[in-house]
């Protein structure tokens, strides 16, 4: 089934890095391939991880060791996962919900995926505004508040390319690598007892618990929608060997990227071991906590200024790819495309309120509670897109060849059912915390109703995949199929007269008003321009299934307007709209340009975006605009 091009995840940046070129050498074209997983690593080393590895190191020394391994290759499998899936079927985790669950359950599915990144993003803010407040002395709120200027950033990378955006983000884990390999070096933990980590053991009850929050915060629900999305900003051959290979080579980038997040969380728990656990000072489970004891330990204050820039490092890469992951589930689930811009900057307000009614209201010191209600949200989204993820790469009917293994798929099981199970006895932990303290049994019953609403839903997800398989496909999340055209001739002047589409009803009255300004010798040029998170970035390569929907759409067009007797070709676009429709209508070099008005203006047009107003000042030839009622 052919599909829209507007329905691939992060479409700006699809296929935007070529891995095909034989003219590369083979190395080269092997790390091609490289760099999807780094900007998912970036989520397992994030301020929400840090509360854990150093409660574990400063209580148990390095005896946790193991379990930060067990919990990496977890996620490492879980990943190939989700990486498979995109590769395979060209369809991120969301869009392959909605195909497969009914509407009612995808939009809870959608509702808790929002809340799972505005969780994370919870975690990126004060992981970041902690970083400011020890790196400057601001007040917390303040650093909270700068948190806002990011939402610019990823607006300006993804102006340079989904490559520039990776190294970036690699330049990010280089600088929170390096730095507490800098502290390690000046720390000087013992070898033998960093070996002994590695060895299986629970000491108590308290190291049970803590290994529960270390596994718990690995697995981050947004991640996995994530890499489905972004391994298809790779172009390979759509060839057995092809998808063996891009299989290959993107389990070998997960390989490195997590390998790489393992070290990071494994230093920040040595370095609590060496310097807090051996030094009696077992309390200590707090970033701001930890900060202020490096330099009485370390003896540097360059130590804990590397410590704070981490952190701040952390925060930033983390809010990038979190940025990525609202978009395509926004546009996965439910078929909804807005500005950039206002998705970010949405994402962000959600997390900051929170943070700053915390702050304003109770002061600094609850924080780092607040840290940890972001990883509990967390743990109670991850089941919701790990069980869909392993139906779908197990289903044979969708899979074919690439179906996974039956022992993958019993680890798979045998895995999401320890973290379901270790986050649920979280989620409980704080659920019983919290009864204790309060005698309020509005809120009591609330609790209850909503864990009971969470358990049903999810046995639902793991149940109805296994009846029988029916399908919710979509050709685009954003356009019906076109309907035929109604033509009328004309008998303008113009020799090429360019025709901005999108599909929509308004197309036949639109194409219409553009033959009444030509004749039968004028050329017209259909153009569409695919608009979704990816095209942003780059990208004129994209041969996916979705573009083929989309040329099929325009040759549709093309077909009915050339049996009125007309000359048409046409054009597709990817990115933004008001940059891609002057380019082609300049290379065609167009007398004029008609095209439709959408019958929003104001705040609608900042939501979704004002393509005329900026299309018209890079032109200089007359544009005829077409309202929707016409």
């Amino acid at each position: 089934m052919n599909r829209h091009h507007s329905d691939i995840s992060l479409s700006e940046v699809h296929q935007s890095v070529d891995t095909t070129q034989t003219n590369k050498p083979k190395w080269r074209r092997i790390l091609s391939f490289f760099g999807p997983a780094y900007l998912v690593s970036v989520g397992y080393m994030d301020p929400g991880n840090w509360a854990t590895d150093l409660a574990g190191g400063s209580q148990f020394g390095c005896s946790l060791l193991w379990v930060l391994l067990m919990s990496n290759l977890m996620a490492l499998l879980l990943q190939s996962l989700s990486a498979r899936l995109g590769i395979v079927r060209h369809k991120d985790l969301a869009q392959a919900n909605r195909e497969t669950y009914p509407r009612g359950v995808n939009f809870i599915l959608y509702l808790l995926a929002e809340i799972a990144i505005a969780a994370t993003d919870l975690a990126e803010v004060l992981g970041m505004a902690i970083g400011l407040q020890l790196l400057t002395g601001m007040p917390l709120m303040y650093g909270v508040l700068i948190t806002v200027l990011d939402t610019f950033l990823l607006m300006l990378l993804q102006r340079f390319g989904m490559r520039k955006l990776e190294a970036f983000v690699i330049g990010l884990i280089f600088i929170i690598g390096m730095s507490f390999l800098v502290q390690i070096i000046i720390a000087s933990p013992n070898p033998g007892e960093m070996a002994s980590g590695f060895v299986p053991r629970l000491q108590n009850d308290a190291a049970l618990y803590i290994a529960i929050g270390i596994i718990g915060a690995t697995v981050m629900p947004h991640n996995l929608y994530l890499h489905s999305a972004l391994v298809q900003t790779r172009k390979f051959k759509n060839t057995e060997e092809g998808i063996r290979k891009a299989l290959k080579y993107n389990f070998w980038d997960s390989a490195i990227a997590l390998n790489m997040a393992f070290l990071v969380n494994a230093a920040i728990l040595i370095l609590a071991a060496t310097i807090f656990f051996k030094t009696g000072r077992t309390d200590v489970a707090e970033i701001r906590q930890a900060y202020e004891l490096l330099p009485s330990h370390l003896g540097s204050d360059f130590a804990s200024k590397l410590f704070a820039i981490a952190l701040i490092a952390a925060g930033q890469s983390s809010t990038v790819t979190g940025t990525l992951a609202g978009q395509i589930i926004m546009e996965g689930y439910l078929k909804l495309r807005i500005n950039p811009l206002v998705r970010r900057l949405l994402t962000r307000l959600i997390a900051i309120v929170p943070a700053i009614l915390v702050i304003g209201l109770y002061g600094e010191d609850e924080v780092d509670q607040l840290l940890i209600f972001s990883q509990v949200v967390l743990s109670m989204q991850l089941g919701f897109a790990i069980i869909p993820l392993i139906h779908f790469v197990s289903d044979r009917q969708t899979m074919g060849a690439f179906t996974i293994r039956p022992l993958t798929k019993f680890f798979a099981w045998v895995i999401t059912a320890v973290l379901i199970y270790l986050n649920g006895r979280m989620v409980a932990d704080a659920i019983t915390g919290y009864f204790a303290t309060t005698s309020s049994w509005s809120w009591k019953l609330l609790i209850i109703l909503a864990s009971g609403g969470i358990l049903t839903l999810l046995g639902y997800t793991i149940l109805y995949p296994f009846r029988k398989k029916r399908l919710f496909p979509s050709f685009s999340p954003v356009h019906p199929e076109p309907a035929p055209l109604d033509l009328s001739q004309g008998s303008g002047p113009h020799k090429t007269i360019a025709i901005a589409v999108d599909f929509g009803k308004n197309d036949s009255a639109l194409i219409t008003q553009a033959l009444k300004q030509g004749n039968l010798q004028t050329k017209f040029v259909l153009i569409h321009v695919v608009e979704s998170v990816a095209a942003r970035f780059n990208n004129r390569e994209i041969k996916d299934q979705e573009s083929k929907t989309d040329k099929a759409y325009l040759d549709g067009y093309a077909r009915q307007i050339r049996q009125k007797g007309y000359k048409v070709v046409w054009e597709l676009g990817y990115g933004i709209a008001s940059r891609e429709i002057p380019k082609i209508v300049n290379s065609q070099q167009a007398s004029l340009l008609v095209m439709g008005a959408h019958g929003h203006k104001g705040l609608k047009d900042f939501i979704y975006g004002s393509t005329i107003n900026n299309v018209r000042h890079r032109l200089k030839i007359p544009i005829l605009i077409i309202g929707s009622k016409i």
